[in-house]
């Protein structure tokens, strides 16, 4: 059959890596379907020539009528320390969607190359259950291998190892080398989790372009690794960067060692090579001389220190672990015990309102909203961190009237969908003006959807994106280990 005739199914095509093999099978003269629901996926990596249908792979056989003759699956969830926060999309995407996927290439006698995760091969193999990630991907391996064996479907299996290169993710979703180099480009600090010695092997987009497509015509089977068998330290690729370097605590699912296994796809004629130190030579060449930038949050929240739960407390982590940054805390006196407490760390300035009561939260809007723009007005913050969808952020709305800061609202023990009637009308106000919103588990975060009437609960902030992403995280993981303990 003549590559113009023959048709291509990529799933997750609109995506990072997906975008850029829809690329070359276009260039190489194949008819190219993308199936994308857009969580990850943008418009602005459409290539022309592909054709493109928005939907869930769980719906793959509404959405693809036709019968092609490979289905690269890529389309599913893809972030390991975050699938903590979000197991039933985890649940949805990687298990629910996939199955139809295999039901798919079943029905249609497709040949099936599945984006497996290496996380699988991590810590001589503990690394498969250390996320809800890492699980579904390894279990879903095997879900293929039986499937072949069960209803003969055609299959090769690839894994990935830390992909870099153009049109990299940032945000909640982005990946290493992107976060860094905003981080650089900004001025700030570069994030590492603790203890920065866990080692990656880092391979560019266009070798794992080449492997799959290599894969994908001659590859039948498991075990076809995709990786740069150069590996380094996250504080050893920080240090390329150059810069200050800011450690975080330990997350979940932070695999500490990784080896490629990229045998099989070697024997196909594969070899990567791009290398990551002359990567980022080049993009520290394209960005120039960066100026270093003073890192200051102002954080809006009904109690703080003393007068604290779990919330608050890990916030008071989060403020210990990042002694380089300045944090400005607007709150209420709550209690006459909080009156005139210091928080025990330089990098903290309180700023309280109201008499020592209850009543302090309603005074909160308004008084403190003065107090912000005061502030405002004396400083430069990267960002407005609300501690709940409350009194705080309405706050921090009526303070930036007129100013371009962002907001960052999370939402950790609210229940959205057990407020009283008067209440949900102010969050949903308040939500539907923020620019990112963070819930501690999916649910919260579809109610939060729905209250806010937005499409996404996530929008870019610009320059201030990855440095406030780090923050947000590590309070996730701190507020969780203060829930656990």
């Amino acid at each position: 059959m003549e590559k113009q005739q023959k048709l291509i199914l990529v799933t997750g095509g609109a995506g990072f890596v997906g975008s850029h093999l829809c690329e070359r099978l276009v260039r190489d003269g194949y008819r190219v379907i993308s199936l994308d629901n857009y969580s990850t996926g943008s418009p602005a990596n459409h290539i022309l020539g592909v054709e493109y249908r928005t939907g869930h792979t769980k719906d793959i056989s509404v959405h693809i009528p036709e019968i092609p003759q490979v289905v690269f699956h890529l389309g599913e969830y893809a972030r390991t320390e975050k699938s903590f926060e979000d197991v039933e999309l985890v649940w949805d995407q990687n298990k629910i969607g996939t199955l139809a996927v295999l039901e798919f290439v079943r029905r249609t006698k497709a040949k099936l190359v599945y984006a497996g995760s290496s996380t699988k091969f991590a810590d001589d193999g503990a690394g498969r259950d250390q996320s809800p990630y890492a699980w579904s991907k390894a279990t879903n391996t095997e879900l293929v291998k039986n499937y072949g064996v069960w209803f003969g479907i055609h299959y090769a299996i690839t894994y990935f190892y830390n992909v870099y290169g153009p049109r990299e993710m940032s945000g909640s979703f982005g990946t290493l080398i992107k976060i860094f180099s905003e981080l650089y480009k900004n001025g700030q600090p570069l994030t590492i989790v603790s203890p920065g010695t866990q080692v990656r092997n880092f391979t560019h987009v266009d070798d794992i372009i080449d492997g799959l497509i290599l894969v994908g015509e001659k590859g039948e089977g498991d075990e076809f690794g995709i990786g740069c068998p150069d590996a380094y330290s996250i504080r050893e690729v920080a240090e390329m960067f150059g810069g200050e370097i800011l450690m975080m605590p330990e997350r979940k699912g932070n695999r500490m060692t990784s080896r490629v296994h990229s045998e099989r796809t070697q024997s196909l004629g594969w070899n990567a090579k791009r290398r990551l130190p002359e990567y980022i030579e080049k993009l520290k060449l394209e960005l120039g001389t960066v100026e270093k930038k003073e890192q200051r949050v102002l954080v809006f929240t009904t109690t703080f220190y003393p007068d604290q739960g779990k919330a608050e407390e890990a916030l008071c982590d989060v403020m210990r672990s990042m002694p380089n940054v300045e944090f400005d805390v607007i709150t209420t006196k709550f209690s006459k015990q909080g009156r005139e407490a210091t928080f025990p760390a330089s990098n903290v300035r309180i700023h309280r309102v109201g008499f020592g009561n209850v009543t302090d939260k309603y005074l909160l809007p308004f008084l403190g909203a003065r107090i912000a723009r005061k502030l405002m007005r004396e400083r430069s913050y990267t960002f407005t961190w609300a501690l709940f969808a409350s009194y705080g952020a309405l706050g921090a709305l009526v303070a930036r009237i007129g100013r371009r800061l962002p907001l960052l609202v999370t939402i950790a023990d609210q229940k959205l969908g057990n407020i009283p009637f008067h209440i949900r009308f102010m969050l949903g106000h308040i939500l539907g003006r923020a620019d990112q919103i963070y819930a501690d588990d999916t649910y919260e975060a579809r109610s939060a959807v729905t209250l806010a009437r937005r499409a996404a609960l996530v929008r870019s902030i610009g320059e201030g994106d990855a440095f406030a992403n780090q923050i947000r995280f590590t309070y996730s993981t701190f507020l969780r280990n203060r829930t656990n303990s």
